[in-house]
């Protein structure tokens, strides 16, 4: 007799609409979901988050397709953090940190279409990016992951810094509405994870704010990643022979299963059964008989309308 599949949720996946890097279709044929859709639901899975880098524009065809497939949509982002204010223009691209946002409800949805507006209009620079004083303006109806390896937190891990890591997991979690931080953990073979896994556990014990268990899906199938490889080479210019290109060293950024996450994430079974927490928070219901337009101000002794013509 075969054991029940542990609870598990993707929370964290790249489609094809982060540009050049992931590969994850939405839609298959004639605007049906997608195969992935399509097995996820008859596995029975209590939903699936979408993630891109610094961007929504994939949001509604996800939305669309996962009910159509019987999956709970969770919208999200794969956000960029600048390292002080969005509106500094210094430093390089390597000081933009991601960090992982996810809409709980239509509030959410609108602050996380806020925030991404924002960081196009008022923070680009190499990346769309926010900072804390935009997300603690928008943080109404969200639930935020520290993120992948590039996150802010694990960054100031491998530097070292504990106690300013203690201070940022912190900062977060009274910035956003209460229970909605939680500290992201991956497994991907990769040593940098493993170390920056030992202080994620550790800020854990002395915070007590909760672990979650996501795995930065950037294609469907383990078999995809020598695509992907090719996929990042279309990207970045390069060849597939140039040894100092970009690239993942690990095969391991796909949708697996729940029994792989479990195997993988032994050690903190809450950080699987979080996934499921999280997914229950986010309910977005969005309205798709009317119309949603933006209030743009205009100025005196003018409507919309005439101030446009």
């Amino acid at each position: 007799m075969s054991s029940p599949l542990p609870d598990f949720v993707h929370l964290h996946n790249h489609t094809e609409y982060s540009l050049l890097d992931g590969m994850t279709r939405i839609t298959g044929e004639k605007d049906s979901p997608s195969a992935l859709l399509v097995e996820l639901a008859k596995q029975g899975a209590k939903g699936v988050a979408i993630t891109d880098h610094g961007n929504l524009y994939g949001a509604i065809e996800f939305y669309l397709r996962c009910r159509k497939a019987g999956l709970k949509p969770i919208i999200g982002c794969e956000m960029y953090m600048a390292k002080g204010s969005r509106k500094d223009r210094s430093g390089s691209q390597k000081d933009n940190r991601h960090i992982t946002v996810l809409a709980r409800n239509f509030e959410g949805y609108q602050n996380l279409m806020a925030l991404s507006s924002k960081a196009f209009l008022e923070g680009f620079y190499y990346d769309a990016r926010i900072d804390r004083e935009l997300l603690a303006e928008h943080s109404k109806g969200l639930v935020v992951l520290s993120g992948c390896l590039k996150g802010e937190l694990a960054q100031t891990l491998l530097a070292g810094d504990m106690q300013g890591a203690l201070r940022l997991a912190a900062e977060y979690r009274d910035l956003l509405e209460k229970d909605c931080f939680f500290l992201e953990i991956m497994d991907h073979g990769l040593q940098a994870q493993k170390q920056a896994l030992k202080g994620v556990l550790e800020i854990h014990e002395k915070t007590k704010i909760p672990l979650v268990a996501t795995n930065d899906n950037h294609y469907a199938l383990k078999a995809d990643a020598l695509a992907h490889d090719a996929h990042l080479c279309i990207s970045t210019g390069r060849l597939l022979t140039d040894a100092a290109r970009l690239r993942f060293d690990s095969h391991e950024f796909y949708f697996k299963s729940p029994q792989e996450m479990a195997k993988t994430f032994h050690f903190s079974p809450e950080s699987l059964s979080n996934t499921v927490r999280i997914a229950q928070m986010c309910n977005l219901e969005i309205p798709m008989d009317k119309l949603h337009l933006p209030d743009f101000p205009v100025p005196e002794g003018f409507t919309q309308d005439t101030y446009l013509e």
